[in-house]
């Protein structure tokens, strides 16, 4: 099933982003962002302490066509209460923090069936296009959803989330009314805030160390809010990071390597990543291009060459009507005769039940 809407929302022009989320986006510096490149690495535990999966954020500085941008990628994988479930996002942002690209992907793998939710949204002709892929078992949900760029001022994504968390810890300081304009987990418009939660004292190896907490409430248009809470170091690592209401949190185990400020490298270093080519943007997209184009190839053959469906038709039949214990035996020698390499033989004498 699948749905195409314009304007979704009717009170699309009702959320606005407040002056003060504006006024702090407006102020972000290129050295701010500067001080963001880098990556964390988190372990995920339940209430008692046991390790369930990991949570992992990385910030580029990239180009993206002749734009110089910023790549935030970040996935979480583990398993709640013996489900497997994960999440990955990948998004490309302007120095403003404005969205340009971002793909969502959760899911949940249940006993009786698999829940996958895939969000894709491109900045494309004046509009932000949204494309939505739900999966639940064998019902698949098809959903695109098209909003005015001039209507989406002040908006933080997931994606540019995480970037902007990491510049409000660096200041040590969220301003008060820091309302934007968001999208919940329908993917719904909505508004999100930020507000301090101060300082406290967190364990992180064998220290003990202060740490800055956000605040980050999202609204939804059909369910309670949603709330996380994250501290960060002094130098904007996550040290934990928890959904209020969740049984599991996000913690850093093991200090970052401190990087030497004073002492410079020219040559830039890049960390190596393992290669999940379905959490790739690019990767995804050309796997998926290249699906839909094996798909027509197949059904134009099919439909060049009618007798096929006959043959295997018929082949099943006979299978069926035999049921031999050797099937490899049994199809070989129903294939047999279509050879032109081998004469004709007895039918089926070594493949009988």
């Amino acid at each position: 099933m699948e749905e195409n809407v314009s304007g979704k929302d009717a009170d699309i022009h009702e959320l606005k982003a407040s002056v003060e989320a504006i006024d702090f986006l407006s102020s972000i510096e290129s050295a701010d962002l500067q001080r963001c490149v880098f990556s964390d690495a988190l372990v995920t535990v339940s209430e008692g302490g046991r390790e369930l999966g990991e949570f992992n954020v990385t910030v580029e500085r990239v180009s993206r066509g002749e734009q110089s941008c910023f790549l935030v990628h970040a996935h979480s994988h583990g398993a709640i209460d013996n489900t497997p479930c994960g999440t990955a996002i990948t998004a490309y942002l302007s120095t403003s923090l404005e969205t340009l690209e971002q793909d969502h992907h959760e899911y949940v793998n249940l006993q009786e069936h698999m829940l996958d939710r895939r969000c894709h949204m491109v900045q494309q002709d004046g509009q932000m296009v949204v494309k939505k892929v739900t999966t639940v078992g064998e019902e698949v949900k098809k959903q695109t959803v098209c909003y005015p760029l001039a209507t989406l001022r002040g908006l933080v994504t997931e994606g540019s989330n995480l970037l902007l968390l990491r510049l409000l810890s660096l200041k040590k300081n969220v301003p008060e009314h820091m309302t934007f304009i968001s999208f919940d987990q329908d993917t719904s418009l909505s508004s999100s805030t930020y507000r301090g939660l101060g300082l406290k004292q967190q364990a992180v190896g064998d220290e003990v160390l202060e740490v800055f907490g956000i605040e980050r409430s999202v609204d939804s248009m059909e369910d309670i809010p949603a709330t996380w809470h994250c501290y960060f170091l002094p130098d904007g690592h996550l040290a934990s990071r928890v959904q209020v209401g969740s049984p599991v949190t996000m913690r850093l185990l093991q200090l970052p390597p401190r990087s030497n400020k004073e002492v410079s490298d020219d040559k830039p270093v890049f960390e190596k990543r393992p290669l999940v080519w379905e959490e790739d943007m690019q990767m995804h997209s050309k796997f998926l291009d290249r699906k839909e184009e094996l798909k027509a190839e197949h059904a134009s053959y099919l439909r060049q060459h009618p007798e096929l469906r006959v043959i295997m038709a018929d082949f099943l039949q006979f299978l069926l009507l035999r049921k031999p214990s050797n099937v490899f035996l049994f199809a070989k020698e129903y294939f047999l005769p279509f050879s032109s390499c081998h004469p004709p033989r007895g039918t089926f004498n070594s493949s009988s039940p």
